[in-house]
């Protein structure tokens, strides 16, 4: 995985949308997915471009249509990697604070 390459994806709102809308609704076209978004397909393309880039999308040709597929991997690779660690330490510190407050009421 490019971490890189997934935070600079994430890094756009438009990017973004367009995970959602696969989120909502997996295998969309490209002019399905133009729907929702306001902008030519051409700036649409190269946003799911970057997004391909960063593995984050794929896509299958059926038939004559090319659907958008949302690849969760990566998404969950950065989460092991960058927040899994941070939330550990935040709720160790939470079940202390937990805990000492319940003895003292004792």
């Amino acid at each position: 995985m490019d971490a890189d390459k997934v935070f600079k994806a994430l890094g756009d709102p438009t990017r973004r949308k367009v995970l959602d809308l696969l989120f909502e609704q997996n295998g969309q076209t490209l002019g399905e997915l133009c729907e929702h978004l306001d902008m030519a397909r051409q700036s649409a393309t190269q946003h799911i471009g970057l997004l391909e880039e960063a593995n984050l999308v794929s896509t299958a040709r059926h038939g004559r249509e090319k659907r958008h597929y949302l690849n969760p991997v990566p998404l969950h690779e950065i989460y092991e990697r960058w927040v899994r660690k941070f939330e550990r330490q935040r709720l160790s510190l939470l079940h202390d604070l937990k805990s000492e407050l319940e003895g003292e009421g004792q």
